[in-house]
């Protein structure tokens, strides 16, 4: 390695907050540097900050501007925070996607509903087996999580070897996938780890992980004591889950049933993959119905409240031919991410409201977190004894104090939440460079960029109602007829008349055109400023609102 060639670490999703993960690696002289990325995630919108957007995703505009420098992207596993951005992100990217094979089929689906060729998504096998791309070696190491085939990064360069964790969580015994093998990682951490880039999100847990192995009795206990039909829900990519829930539901003498399209994806790649060789036959939900509801548990979607769901429809009624009633069940067994309480809370109140008991995670008796906790971080650090330990996936507190939980340790550590360029060459690393990171906004069929403004006009319009004003002005610049006010978003009735805001706006707004001046009245940009001024003062004292207004402006030519 030259002087003037150096490794590089840096985040453009996923260190500073939860989901849209998205790592480069770069190695080279500054301006001949060669890339690599590691996972292409979404994260989810909400209400309060992003109305009626799809998805959200990194801005990859740093590494698209230099896409002829990219050359793969590996893909750590198959949850949507690190694969869901992919097929819609391609066509900027244009490099080779490498996956181990279930996670390459999640990958290829994602392409295809994007429109985007599935067969540059090459599917890789497990260590030692390494991908040579550039001037990087690189090698998926499996690790337990709670999606199947999860993935550690070893990344090779001529700078030192770089241990990216991905998604962990120190499970022996995980039913589903590999186990968590500290042998392997002190193997493959021998010869020295230049970097450890590790997940953060458990840091703040102060017990050891718990094994998905410890679920499977108090679950099959649940399920034969309850009278009733049982609802269980968890994530989607939970396979593991999904099949210790089938399975304790098979001991209990339920039919199974399964509602929610991405539940029966993942069930149906694992089984294609050969993952899930055991999993129990389903039945049909309408035929499930017909069946004494003490034979039947069925599995459903739609943990976090999410509103169309199939937990959130059987909250409000029913799914198909099945409804919930007195005396029935519904297991959560998964942990609410930070921001969903209250949709959850909603979906827990509206089963209430039909007499049907809900359970919860009961203190990790029903549920436990595919996250590495702080003990399992700390056990992490002493196998790899990495020169230093750069902290990903979490908040900033998370990143934060797992620095501080790795100087405790005796390592070198350092937090670079998104865009901080982190040179990994020297003995110690070091800022390289502060980059501008942000937010794609997947809404419908196009992508757009936070600051376009399209998802603060639609806030804006959200607090403050709408108005729209149309005006019609002749060759003379007079007005034509009365002014026209439609509006939406706001209470209308004003002393007891129905519309009496519209009216109200239509009188005043037709005076104060009238009284204008004729350059004003002549002047399109003018006679805007003037309506919307004029709406908006009105409207204020009528209502309390200070509405959004858009002027329809109409000149009659001689």
């Amino acid at each position: 390695m030259s002087k003037t060639e150096s490794l590089v670490y840096v985040a453009l999703g996923g260190a500073g907050e939860i989901g849209m993960n998205m790592y480069l690696y770069g190695y080279g002289a500054e301006k001949k540097r060669r890339w690599i990325m590691v996972d292409a995630g979404v994260a989810f919108p909400d209400m309060d900050s992003s109305p009626g957007v799809d998805l959200i995703t990194a801005d990859p505009e740093f590494i698209t501007s230099k896409a002829h420098a990219l050359d793969a992207i590996f893909i750590t596993h198959a949850h949507e925070d690190h694969v869901g951005a992919i097929g819609r992100l391609f066509p900027q990217l244009k490099a080779p996607i490498y996956a181990r094979e279930f996670t390459a089929e999640i990958a290829r689906g994602k392409m295809e509903e994007a429109g985007q060729d599935p067969s540059e998504v090459v599917t890789v096998g497990a260590w030692p087996e390494q991908v040579e791309v550039g001037p990087f070696k690189v090698g998926f190491l499996p690790i337990s999580h709670s999606v199947p085939e999860s993935s550690a990064m070893i990344i090779d360069s001529p700078a030192g070897r770089v241990f990216h964790t991905g998604d962990w969580k120190r499970d022996p015994d995980p039913q589903v996938g590999e186990p968590f093998d500290p042998d392997a990682i002190a193997e493959v951490s021998k010869d020295g780890i230049l970097a450890l880039v590790c997940d953060s999100t458990n840091v703040f847990s102060k017990n050891p992980g718990r094994s998905e192995a410890e679920l499977v009795g108090p679950v099959t206990e649940l399920l034969k004591n309850q009278p009733g039909l049982v609802v269980a829900t968890t994530f989607a990519s939970n396979v593991a889950r999904l099949r210790t829930l089938a399975l304790a539901g098979q001991a209990a003498g339920r039919s199974i049933a399964v509602i929610g399209r991405a539940m029966h994806k993942m069930i149906g790649t694992a089984r294609k993959t050969g993952l899930l060789t055991d999993f129990p036959d389903m039945i049909d939900i309408n035929d499930a119905a017909q069946l004494p509801a003490e034979n039947v548990l069925v599995l459903a979607s739609g943990s976090q409240g999410e509103g169309r769901a199939a937990s959130a429809q059987l909250s409000r009624g029913g799914y198909g031919k099945l409804s919930l009633k007195d005396g029935d069940t519904f297991l959560f067994s998964s942990k609410v991410i930070p921001g969903n309480e209250v949709a959850v809370a909603r979906i827990e109140n509206a089963l209430a409201m039909q007499g049907v008991d809900v359970v919860g995670e009961e203190g990790g008796l029903y549920h436990v977190s595919g996250h590495a906790n702080r003990p399992d971080l700390e056990e992490m650090h002493r196998l790899t004894k990495p020169q230093f330990v750069i902290p990903m996936h979490g908040e900033y507190r998370h990143l934060r104090e797992h620095a501080k939980l790795a100087e405790q340790g005796g390592f070198s550590a350092v937090v670079a939440p998104n865009g901080t360029m982190i040179d990994l060459s020297g003995n110690q690393p070091k800022v390289a460079e502060m980059i501008d990171t942000g937010r794609r906004y997947v809404d419908g069929s196009v992508i757009y960029g936070a600051m376009d403004g399209i998802v603060r006009d639609r806030i804006r319009m959200a607090i403050r109602g709408f108005l729209v004003v149309n005006i019609v002005l002749d060759e003379k610049n007079r007005l034509v007829g009365d002014a026209w006010v439609e509006a939406r978003g706001l209470f209308t009735e004003v002393g007891g008349v129905e519309a009496g805001l519209q009216s109200e706006l239509e009188e005043v707004i037709t005076r104060d055109l009238a009284k204008a001046k004729a350059k004003v009245r002549a002047d399109d940009e003018a006679v805007e400023k003037l309506v919307k001024q004029t709406a908006i003062n009105k409207a204020n004292r009528l209502i309390g609102k200070k509405p959004e207004v858009t002027v329809m402006i109409n000149r009659l030519e001689d």
